[in-house]
């Protein structure tokens, strides 16, 4: 019997760490696109997460928008506004030092957080953000899964599976992936490349607005919930900055590790798992589990 519910127990951790995995796959998702494309860092993705929850609980609370309408209108509201920042903000410093982009999308974080904060009520008080299957649950047997865990793994599943579809099977995908590889080559061959880099931003932006949202029902929507891109961070590094699935699945991995840690290792390991994890896989594969060899000759 102990065996038994000690089994239960792990599965359950499992079930939890891999839905909050999947989030930090999502804000992983957005460091390699915009790396892929620009070859450089966007540490904002985190905030941009945290603009995209506030605007879906504006539509939903305050304008009355139904929860099913309020969600896309969300998701391309902050796929626009990607666009704009990469066009206002972004492009001018692009040929700059990568240092110089990092700071300038950090420093956009804190605007960003800080205009969210500035807003009363709003921005300077806990939310939570109402969707259907909020406190209900999914038995199997004796296992007890809520449902909002289950809606973050099967909702990434399908970005997953539509992101695959774009990127292999229409021109638009096969553009970004050129643009990616060569940027110059991708420009004498007469595609757009600098329209496609702000598609891609905006790609970002609304996949940041899609983790937030889900990540919403799980915690709350509030001003400091961005920081939790701190911890995207290395999923995207476990994974390989040059791979799309290995944004995933080292999302996975930090959840698993962060939620098995939490529970069976003393208080404050689970925060600083995910770290712990980088540094092992910087010191085994450098590049990643998904990432790609590069090599310069000098």
């Amino acid at each position: 019997m102990p065996r038994r519910r000690s089994s239960l127990q792990l599965l359950q951790l499992l079930v939890s760490g891999l839905a909050q995995g999947c989030i930090y796959g999502l804000i992983a998702l957005g460091f390699v696109l915009i790396y892929k494309a620009t070859e450089t860092v966007s540490f904002a993705q985190g905030d941009l997460m945290m603009l995209g929850a506030f605007i879906g609980l504006v539509l939903m609370t305050w304008l009355g928008f139904p929860y099913w309408i309020a969600v896309p209108c969300a998701i391309v509201a902050m796929a626009l506004f990607g666009m704009f920042v990469e066009r206002i903000v972004v492009r001018p410093v692009l040929g700059q030092p990568a240092f110089s982009i990092v700071m300038l999308t950090i420093g956009l974080a804190y605007i960003l957080r800080g205009l969210v904060t500035m807003v009363p009520v709003i921005g300077t008080e806990t939310h939570t953000l109402p969707v259907p299957y909020r406190d209900q649950t999914l038995q199997f047997g004796t296992v007890v899964l809520a449902d909002e865990q289950l809606v973050v793994i099967g909702a990434t599943a399908l970005l997953c599976a539509l992101l695959f579809a774009m990127f292999r099977f229409t021109k638009l995908g096969i553009a970004m992936q050129a643009a990616s590889q060569n940027q110059l080559a991708a420009y004498y061959m007469g595609i757009p490349v600098q329209r496609l880099n702000s598609l891609v931003w905006g790609l970002a932006a609304g996949v940041a607005a899609i983790a937030g949202l889900l990540l919403a029902p799980i915690t709350f929507v509030h001003a400091n919930m961005g920081y939790i891109g701190l911890k995207a961070f290395p999923a995207a590094v476990v994974g390989g900055f040059s791979s799309l699935p290995g944004a995933i699945v080292g999302g996975a991995i930090i959840g698993v590790v962060e939620s098995l840690a939490g529970f069976y290792l003393p208080e404050g390991f689970k925060d600083i798992a995910p770290y712990l994890v980088v540094l092992l896989m910087l010191m085994v594969k450098p590049n990643g589990l998904f990432g790609e060899k590069l090599r310069k000759k000098v």
